[in-house]
């Protein structure tokens, strides 16, 4: 972070559309059903723990990220396309 000049006290808000996963990160106690999940989960429960990362739900309608990581359909991707600022030339 300090590469970035953010500031090693700013604390990371990282919007996810799963509400399992947040109580996964948040919970520890569900440790014993959850432990073939891997190492990069781990980190991020111990990162919200340590309360540098936050988890924030955000609806699936509105996850600008699916853009990037999943395909989706002509209106969809239309609409996201335009929530992020791209426009058609």
């Amino acid at each position: 972070m300090a590469e970035l000049k953010c500031g090693e006290d700013m604390k990371i808000e990282l919007r996810v559309d799963n509400k399992s996963s947040i109580n996964l990160a948040k919970n520890p106690v569900s440790h014993g059903r959850s432990k073939h999940i891997e190492t990069k989960f781990h980190f991020l429960r111990d990162q919200v723990g340590k309360k540098k990362v936050e988890l924030i739900h955000c609806k699936t309608e509105i996850q600008i990220a699916d853009t990037m990581t999943k395909p989706l359909k002509g209106n969809r991707f239309e609409k996201m396309r335009t929530m992020l600022g791209v426009i058609r030339v």
